[in-house]
């Protein structure tokens, strides 16, 4: 399993929302208070961020807590648009930076936080990676994200014991869904946070029920349930 985040609104620095936070990701990848499968997230880590219209990306096998050239740099990378994620690979999947989320199709940047049987997922020459998560990411960019919550339920139909938490986002909109993992949200007054858990204890974190699709456009947070839910 992983933990990841999603940031949309005005541009904060990536160490506010990554590593100054007192639970954010990078206590997380060693340290996280609700996830339901793995202990630790040790197993690399990724940041993307929206430079006007494109896409840049920070990836690593290695812990976060041990990369020193990116604490150091982190509190210099601002965006109104972020996703980042700390990794726990599955059984079998290969650890290398390509494998570690976010995974990107030139528009949109994409976090999994689960595990899927990669035997239900069709090849792609696109994918980043052989892991779970880039093949399925492959195949969602191939489907279009406007399909997101469609595509979920088919997987999900081909494999029943599939975790499909995704969270993805393209400068001006987040999308993630809900299925089998945990989801909160933060609406803050310079803009909404989508974390797999809070990382503070502020009360107005609100968790997302499991199999829903989650759209954030501004400040405006639609939950929409996912069918067979």
């Amino acid at each position: 399993m992983c933990r990841h985040l999603g940031w949309l609104g005005r541009s904060v620095s990536v160490a506010s929302l990554l590593l100054e936070p007192a639970n954010g990701l990078l206590v997380q990848s060693y340290s996280p208070r609700r996830q339901k499968h793995g202990l630790m997230n040790a197993d690399g880590w990724g940041v993307g961020f929206f430079d006007g219209r494109t896409p840049r990306r920070w990836r690593s096998a290695a812990p976060l807590w041990g990369d020193a050239s990116f604490a150091s740099v982190a509190p210099a990378l601002g965006s109104g648009c972020i996703v980042a994620a700390v990794r726990s690979a599955s059984v079998g999947m290969p650890i290398e930076p390509s494998a570690s989320a976010p995974f990107t199709d030139g528009h949109w940047l994409l976090s999994h936080n689960g595990l899927v049987d990669r035997a239900v997922l069709p090849l792609s020459e696109k994918a980043e990676s052989t892991c779970d998560s880039a093949v399925l990411a492959a195949l969602i960019f191939e489907r279009g994200l406007d399909a997101l919550g469609d595509t979920i339920v088919e997987v999900a139909d081909a494999d029943p014991n599939a975790r499909l938490n995704i969270l993805a986002g393209n400068g001006s909109r987040l999308l993630a869904t809900t299925w089998g993992d945990t989801l909160s949200t933060l609406r803050r007054d310079d803009g909404v946070v989508l974390a797999s858990e809070p990382y503070d204890d502020n009360p107005d974190w609100q968790e997302v029920p499991d199999r829903h699709l989650v759209s954030v456009l501004g400040r405006d947070i639609e939950l929409i349930p996912l069918k067979g839910s």
